[in-house]
């Protein structure tokens, strides 16, 4: 399939941070075959014109559990660990198969129709989460958030679940779809989990050439805890010390991290996942995102579940991060527009392994258009700070994943949302909230 998008305005997300004006962006297959001010030659299978639109990257959203939409505005009120244990864990205890593929598939239209093009997803039963992301057409890099409550002398990777979880889902799933999906190996944090299975999790990644994801210092109470049990060892310390950091990872939340802390993950290639939004909600605390990134820490966005946000919208997400840290810095320029746009698209591409994140021939065809007709984009003096500041998810009027068009003016053309909202009604809340 090739496509021709006219009349374009398109944030580049190059170094030079170029804006293209009255350009053409053609796409052949799955990736962008041609950026420039004239027509490229030949013929196409679709022309978009995109005459009052912006184009930009799709967002990479990098710190998602996407079937938690169930729990929008569960168990709101409560600190992270009275909300986990009182709320959320009872809950997810009542999964199975059809509800959690329900409550994926209504995650991933929220996300589609809010610009997302590619996610790192970290949740149980991950298998059913892959074929929702195959079906509705974005990337995914999944992993399956291994915890061991066990005593660590009773450790044994075939008596641990998810290290038989992790191996199945490395064997059946990652590369699909020509690398659509893609297996991280995964810790869900240093506090659900222990010293043997943090090996074994390192030695995984390193002998198959995965990603790791692991949620960081999202509470004071989990790094202090942490720096009781381990000599004074902040997490990304503790788990420096058994090669957890030795692959490209990604560290969820970041919140209490210390300058020693930015040291490791500078050196090792750690990138942090800045969730303000979610941080925010539980009352955990602002990480200190401007200081990582001065310190050569990769900072890209997440979302997180949306039982800890409320929505999935990436627009809401970066412009937080630019005015929360702009506001408790005293200073407009502590994360700038352009920052902002970064963490959500290359930054995002960089912390994933993944070739988007920028419009340039070569990279991957994921493309979004935003409507700067919608009253909210009127007038456009810098599209980047009206892209930052002034637009939301309900903008997006179409969103490319990979070369295919999965969403327009309103419309999904992967997903089949009637009937994905019907097993959520019918199914899958009574089963988890009866």
């Amino acid at each position: 399939m090739k496509t021709l998008f006219t009349n374009v305005t398109a944030l580049l997300m190059d170094r030079d941070f170029t804006t293209l004006r009255d350009g053409f962006v053609a796409v052949d297959g799955t990736d962008i075959s041609y950026v420039g001010g004239t027509r490229p030659q030949g013929a196409f299978d679709q022309t978009i014109d995109c005459t009052g639109m912006v184009m930009m990257p799709g967002f990479v959203n990098c710190h998602t559990h996407v079937p938690m939409t169930l729990m929008r505005g569960y168990g709101g009120g409560h600190d992270l660990q009275s909300w986990l244990n009182d709320y959320i864990f009872p809950a997810e205890a009542k999964w199975d198969d059809r509800s959690l593929a329900a409550a994926a598939g209504l995650g991933l239209a929220e996300m589609i129709a809010s610009g997302v093009t590619c996610i790192a997803d970290m949740y149980m039963r991950t298998g059913v989460i892959a074929q929702q992301v195959m079906d509705a057409g974005i990337s995914a890099n999944l992993s399956v958030g291994g915890v061991y409550f066990g005593d660590p002398a009773d450790f044994s990777p075939e008596k641990c679940g998810d290290c038989a979880n992790q191996r199945t889902l490395f064997q059946q799933w990652h590369g699909a779809g020509g690398g659509q999906i893609l297996v991280d190996a995964s810790i869900h944090g240093e506090y659900t989990s222990s010293a043997p299975l943090w090996r074994w999790m390192a030695d995984f990644a390193r002998e198959h050439s995965l990603g790791m994801h692991v949620h960081i210092s999202e509470t004071k109470k989990e790094h202090e805890d942490c720096k009781g049990r381990h000599q004074g060892l902040t997490p990304i310390q503790t788990l420096n010390q058994y090669g957890v950091w030795d692959t490209r990872a990604i560290a969820a939340h970041c919140v209490y991290t210390t300058p020693e802390d930015w040291a490791v993950m500078a050196q090792k290639g750690v990138s942090c996942i800045h969730n303000p939004y979610s941080n925010l909600k539980l009352g955990s605390g602002i990480a200190p995102i401007p200081a990582m990134a001065r310190a050569g820490v990769n900072v890209a966005l997440g979302t997180d579940g949306v039982s800890s946000h409320n929505s999935i919208d990436p627009f809401a997400d970066m412009k937080l991060a630019a005015v929360l840290h702009n506001g408790a810095a005293c200073d407009p320029m502590a994360v700038t527009a352009r920052q902002a746009l970064e963490m959500a698209t290359v930054n995002g591409a960089k912390a994933l392994g993944r070739n988007t994140g920028r419009i340039a021939a070569g990279c991957t065809a994921d493309l979004i258009l935003v409507d700067f007709d919608a009253p909210n984009l009127i007038p456009c003096h810098d599209p980047a700070e009206n892209l930052v500041f002034s637009a939301h998810g309900s903008n997006v009027c179409m969103n490319m994943a990979r070369g295919k068009v999965i969403y327009q003016n309103g419309a999904f053309l992967t997903l089949d949302l009637n009937r994905i909202k019907a097993e959520v009604q019918q199914y899958a809340l009574p089963l988890i909230f009866k």
